[in-house]
């Protein structure tokens, strides 16, 4: 049930590999790992404080029409989760602070080239073997290339996860992503399977996702 909580007190280091065909005019595809570690810092007797890290390493060929390979880091995500230790509303979790877009991207259609921040926020209840919650964040640029567009960019990410008696983890996730600059939405939902078990003292858990993309953006995948 921690796992499930995107603001739990944990130490953890989630890694996801993200495989997607049929990306662009070329039919290109795209391999992302994503590296995303969760670190709690103790502020108080009654306050968290929660970061979150989103670190994509893209391999991807055609992905811009017939534009050839790249390889390399993308743009890193950094939010910032004031959360409360304990909750008036039983199973309630709340969540909130800003999040940073750093232009960490090796190439330049890995990335904006921009440096960008804005607000972010999380709304969860954990009751009984069920979490649901939501979890948003809008960035605007204010800095960077000034060759490259504006970013203007909001996500919302409703999720919801079943755990059993014996950890083993149901979860559906949908990221509605719009950006205001280009007018595009990027609305991949997932599906997935995953099971906790411990390697010495040391738990850890692996789970498998099939992802549709409900709507893509231009230049995005298909299907």
């Amino acid at each position: 049930k921690q796992l499930a909580n995107p603001v739990a007190a944990v130490v953890s280091v989630p890694i996801q590999l993200n495989l997607d065909r049929r990306v662009g005019p070329a039919d290109g595809r795209r391999s992302t790992l994503i590296v995303q570690p969760v670190i709690p810092f103790d502020l108080s007797p009654d306050w968290n404080l929660i970061t979150r890290t989103i670190l994509p390493l893209v391999d991807q060929r055609d992905v811009a029409g017939p534009s050839g390979d790249q390889f390399g880091l993308a743009d890193t995500f950094l939010s910032l989760f004031l959360a409360p230790k304990r909750s008036a509303v039983p199973g309630l979790v709340v969540g909130a602070g800003p999040v940073f877009l750093l232009p960490t991207a090796t190439d330049p259609l890995l990335g904006t080239k921009k440096w960008s921040a804005g607000p972010t926020g999380l709304v969860m209840s954990q009751q009984g073997q069920w979490t649901l919650g939501l979890l948003a964040n809008h960035v605007w640029s204010f800095a960077g290339s000034a060759s490259r567009p504006d970013v203007s960019a909001s996500l919302v990410q409703p999720f919801a996860a079943y755990v059993t008696h014996t950890s083993t983890t149901f979860s559906l996730n949908a990221e509605v992503g719009y950006n205001w600059e280009a007018k595009d939405w990027a609305i991949p939902v997932s599906a997935g399977v995953s099971q906790l078990f411990v390697v010495g003292r040391q738990p850890m858990q692996f789970g498998v996702f099939a992802r549709y993309w409900a709507q893509s953006a231009e230049n995005g995948p298909q299907g």
